[in-house]
């Protein structure tokens, strides 16, 4: 295996520093880190990295945006993504592959399974992306979404 380049964007600086340091004892990983969707966007044109992992909750641009934003720009739309993060509904995991992400791991998860899920996302295939978010969609017809009372008025959490 070539040596893998990676973007880590968490705002949990001792999370990335664990990340940035343990990730390359994994295997041919070369990973940069970014502290959150902003920093992550630039960090991104800089390092062209061949897999991105990135958090939901983050001040000002969120997981959802960053990887939004990246699957709407053609010449970025096929780099695999992982969101990684503490949120584990059934709805957070729906909303994160709906955004365009690869896969949707929860934390805490061990670096070694973070290496692993990499590993997967890089070795998919268009095709078998494309038969994921189909599915996605397939399955999103069968989910009843209802916002709680009141939430009409409310920001969207991040």
């Amino acid at each position: 295996m070539h040596e893998v380049t990676v973007l880590i964007v968490e705002d949990n600086a001792e999370l990335l520093e664990l990340l940035l340091q343990s990730l390359p004892l994994m295997g041919d990983f070369r990973v940069f880190g970014a502290k959150d969707g902003f920093e992550g966007l630039m960090q991104f044109e800089q390092v062209h990295p061949d897999c991105v992992v990135v958090d939901v909750r983050m001040p000002e641009l969120n997981g959802y945006q960053f990887v939004r934003a990246l699957r709407g720009d053609s010449a970025t739309a096929q780099i695999p993504l992982i969101i990684l993060t503490a949120l584990s509904q059934s709805r957070d995991r729906f909303v994160g592959l709906a955004s365009g992400a690869d896969m949707f791991l929860n934390k805490p998860a061990m670096p070694s399974e973070l290496a692993q899920a990499i590993r997967q996302v890089l070795a998919r295939t268009t095709a078998e992306r494309e038969a994921a978010y189909t599915s996605l969609l397939e399955e999103s017809e069968n989910i009843e979404v209802s916002a709680p009372l009141g939430a009409e008025n409310q920001p969207i959490p991040s």
